[in-house]
């Protein structure tokens, strides 16, 4: 399995922190949200890893090249325009080597999630996409069939059929290298999850892993990194 960390954002909902650095290398219990983020692929046995940079991507460079990590990083540059998630995730495909699953990983969200776990499931069932998910209080719900299916965004004047789960999208997810042909070019930025629910209506098996919501934090606001303060992250 190979990784790719999406670190390019902007981090607007972290400023001030973000004015002078970009949200990848913001600190939590004095170590970077990028570094926490290498060391769990790490973890999780991946030896390749490609991270996305925008936002004071030279600082990031930097950063990484200055450390020794176990696994090789490449840089997807996105300095001329930034892709949003599945133009990033698009744009960074010439990196990996199409033959390996590719785990997904937002650089703001920690978790305690079993990230190998993850990847037997998604081999398991053969999902084109595996989306680590849990049921938590968010304004952006993805409907599942019966069947764990992506059906699509819920809405809350509809109630869910039988056997339906509504579940937020935790920024984790494992992809089959299939995948990244079937995205549109990265010449315009674009978000994945639209493209998960296109390709889901389409027939490709899209699907969830389901989680503790307790085991995972978004860490990319003031409130959450301050509760990141208590988490155990060694």
């Amino acid at each position: 399995m190979e990784g790719f960390i999406l670190a390019a954002g902007l981090g607007t909902r972290l400023r001030p922190l973000t004015d002078d650095r970009p949200k990848a290398l913001v600190e939590v219990g004095g170590v970077t949200l990028l570094e926490h983020t290498i060391q769990r692929l790490e973890k999780a046995g991946i030896e390749h890893i490609v991270i996305n940079v925008h936002h004071f991507a030279e600082k990031v460079i930097d950063f990484v090249g200055s450390h020794r990590w176990q696994a090789s990083i490449n840089i997807s540059d996105e300095r001329s325009l930034l892709l949003d998630t599945g133009g990033g995730l698009k744009h960074a495909s010439k990196w990996f080597s199409g033959r390996d699953n590719v785990l997904v990983h937002n650089v703001d969200i920690l978790s305690e999630i079993d990230l190998r776990d993850v990847e037997r499931l998604h081999r398991e069932t053969g999902n084109l996409v595996t989306l680590c998910a849990s049921q938590r209080e968010t304004k952006r719900m993805l409907e599942f069939g019966e069947d764990g299916r992506l059906i699509g965004r819920t809405t809350t004047n509809r109630p869910l059929p039988a056997g339906h789960c509504s579940l937020a999208f935790s920024g984790i997810s494992v992809i089959k290298p299939e995948l990244l042909a079937l995205l549109p070019e990265a010449d315009h930025p674009y978000p994945i999850i639209d493209e998960y629910i296109r390709l889901s209506a389409e027939g490709h098996r899209i699907s969830h892993y389901r989680h503790n919501a307790e085991h995972w934090l978004d860490v990319g606001k003031p409130e959450t990194l301050e509760k990141a303060k208590q988490w155990n992250l060694s």
